[in-house]
């Protein structure tokens, strides 16, 4: 995944903190031809900031 708009490695520095925006960017902006954990999906759910009609679709899958 390409960001110019963010130090990743910087960010990586807080392994949640990384998770949580990495899932963020992937949600939003597309998966780039992978697939996103359920696992990880469910843990963050609450705190996610992603697009309403997409966080709406997700719900019916990590319940």
């Amino acid at each position: 995944m390409k960001n110019w708009s963010v130090d990743i490695k910087k960010i990586r520095k807080n392994k949640e903190e990384f998770a949580i925006w990495k899932l963020e960017q992937t949600v939003n902006f597309g998966l780039g031809g992978k697939k996103i954990k359920r696992k990880e999906l469910k843990k963050y759910w609450k705190i996610l900031n992603i697009d309403p009609a997409k966080r709406k679709f997700l719900s019916l899958f990590i319940k």
